[in-house]
């Protein structure tokens, strides 16, 4: 008996009876020989962290587009925050702490540059519109590569995690939809203290009932919010969250949203942010020959339209890169020939 064996039985005797075991997968899409050492969800963990996808996260905005501050969130490490709260829980209610943590690393591949802006205006641009947990499938399956071949071929249960993280769909595994409270518990508390620091809101408007339940401060709130999790979802079929903090932590979402997320001071780039995009999109789309030849290759063998083509190029921009991309492309260089 291997390694991925011994660590295979471990998980039955350990696991929780809803989790989903490592060697029950429904396996992935092209059939590869296994790995003597690791299971397949820490294998597909592995695949997403080196990922050239994956690294990028770390130029890719969050809320505040281009921040110069060294301590706002980026996409990456909203990411991390998702896995960590997401890996706390999973351990608590003894799921599967692999595939959780393959979940939340890629369930923002798919993101744009310059955050929901980005996905806003390419939603409105590409015909079939835009969405980034749908994107992000795209991103594993088709635009990265694993050992020469396109897609990192992942596993069912990660895969149908990522499409599920956002949206009204439940994913089918109790770990997809841990990494969906998850991702709401990390960014509505993270965004807070951006926006705090950023000077957009102020501690003294936070909606004082959410806080006197929640909690005073950020760390309180993400405890509360975890420990309900925890004591609602123990020995149960399904994530689930306490009616009462759960209608606290949607009034302190919707605080941010009046607030923060559709907050003028906040979104006063966002403007200049959806023209670059629509730009250099237009432009693509009437020189597609400029496209560079090795996004182009990728399509080779794969049914896309040019539409699709652009829309994968652009989705996959740091911020810097997009904002490089339109320099290059719209304003005029110095002459410096002597």
């Amino acid at each position: 008996m291997n390694i991925r064996q011994i660590s295979e039985e471990e998980e039955k005797i350990r696991l929780s009876p809803y989790a989903k075991l490592s060697s029950d997968t429904k396996g992935r899409q092209k059939e590869e020989i296994k790995c003597e050492i690791r299971t397949e969800f820490q294998r597909d963990r592995d695949r997403i962290i080196h990922s050239k996808a994956f690294r990028r996260l770390k130029h890719k905005t969050q809320v505040f587009i281009a921040p110069e501050g060294d301590h706002y969130r980026t996409r990456l490490t909203h990411t991390l925050e998702v896995s960590q709260i997401a890996r706390t829980i999973a351990r608590a209610l003894k799921l599967n702490e692999d595939l959780v943590e393959a979940i939340s690393l890629a369930h923002d591949l798919g993101h744009t540059p310059f955050g929901h802006t980005g996905e806003k205006i390419l939603n409105e641009l590409h015909p079939n519109g835009f969405k980034h947990n749908l994107q992000s499938i795209r991103v594993v399956d088709l635009l990265e590569f694993h050992e020469n071949r396109p897609g990192l071929n992942l596993t069912f249960e990660v895969r149908e995690g990522i499409i599920n993280h956002s949206g009204d769909n439940l994913s089918n595994t109790l770990e997809g939809q841990l990494v969906k409270y998850a991702d709401r518990i990390a960014y509505i508390n993270h965004d807070i203290d951006d926006a705090i620091r950023a000077e957009v809101i102020s501690e003294d408007m936070l909606p004082k009932d959410c806080l006197s339940i929640l909690g005073e401060t950020h760390s309180k709130r993400i405890n509360t919010l975890i420990t309900d999790i925890i004591e609602n979802s123990i020995n149960q079929d399904v994530i689930t969250m306490s009616e009462a903090i759960r209608v606290q932590m949607e009034d302190l979402r919707q605080f941010m949203f009046e607030n923060v997320y559709f907050n003028k001071k906040a979104k006063k780039e966002d403007d200049k942010a959806e023209y670059i995009v629509e730009q250099v999109y237009n432009y693509f789309l009437t020189h597609f020959d400029k496209l560079p030849d090795n996004t182009k290759k990728i399509y080779v063998d794969i049914s896309a339209t040019k539409e699709d083509i652009i829309c994968d190029y652009i989705a996959g921009m740091t911020d810097r890169f997009m904002l490089n991309t339109f320099m290059d492309l719209f304003v005029p260089k110095a002459w410096d020939r002597m």
